[in-house]
């Protein structure tokens, strides 16, 4: 299978603090991969590194082959990396619609003179962002909520709008950050058909960060797992739940 995203060899160190130390993982195209470990094993660190938040120290970052290490956030999520966060970040002074409007941004080709101008290739433009914002808010049964402000959403919707987002800017690997933070028993399987649903419809990779076992076991292909930074593991999901220093790791003594 192709590679999309590798990590290749990477460690990241603050001050005499090492977060996250030679680590390496592999994401082929259209794979829902898990990364998990305990609180404050590294993993979203690994996530700052992809979108380059953090400049790795050491190792190297690469999509589809293409080296990320250097590059600003903004320019990476043009590569095609798009992410959603543990805190729920929408834009809560704009609605739902203009929180999805504002990802095509990314992506526009006219500049501040067209804008000024308004010619018809402007206007085009943006009857055609308006078009495809509407689209995806459809997909995911948002529409009718286009011109409710995001901050008076349910919890549930406000997850589902952030992922909506993430995928406006057109991205070919997705991750999110403990999606599931916060939410009932009934929202994470919504939840966990929702991922599924994207990964096949928009035809990406996904690199799912989360705490919920139940989900990251019953969704992923394959697991990584981090424990102070390092990695312990790596397989499918039977061989993780059976793994002695993954079952160490997370329980703080030895597996009988």
């Amino acid at each position: 299978m192709d590679s999309l995203l590798q990590l290749n060899n990477c460690t990241i160190r603050f001050g005499g603090l090492t977060a996250v130390s030679n680590f390496s993982m592999e994401i082929t195209k259209g794979e829902l991969v898990g990364l998990i470990g305990p609180n404050g094993a590294g993993k979203t660190t690994v996530f700052n590194m992809v979108t380059g938040v953090y400049q790795p120290t050491e190792g190297e970052v690469l999509l589809a082959g293409e080296r990320l290490n250097g590059l600003k956030p903004y320019a990476i999520t043009g590569k095609g990396i798009a992410r959603t966060f543990q805190n729920i970040r929408l834009f809560s002074s704009l609605t739902v619609f203009d929180n999805v409007r504002a990802s095509f941004n990314l992506r526009l080709k006219h500049g501040p003179i067209h804008a000024l101008t308004r010619g018809r290739a402007f206007l085009n433009e943006e009857n055609d962002i308006e078009k495809r914002t509407l689209e995806l808010l459809k997909i995911f049964n948002l529409d009718r909520l286009r011109e409710v402000m995001c901050k008076s959403l349910p919890y549930g919707d406000q997850r589902r709008l952030e992922i909506v987002r993430a995928l406006a800017t057109q991205p070919k690997l997705l991750l999110l950050d403990e999606p599931a933070a916060g939410m009932t028993p009934t929202e994470k399987s919504n939840l966990m058909k929702l991922i599924e649903f994207v990964r096949e419809t928009f035809d990406i990779s996904v690199l799912l960060v989360e705490h919920d076992m139940r989900v990251v076991m019953g969704i992923c292909k394959r697991i990584y797992v981090l424990d102070h930074g390092v990695k312990i593991a790596e397989g499918p999901p039977e061989e993780i739940r059976r793994n002695p220093k993954v079952i160490e790791a997370y329980l703080g003594e030895e597996p009988p």
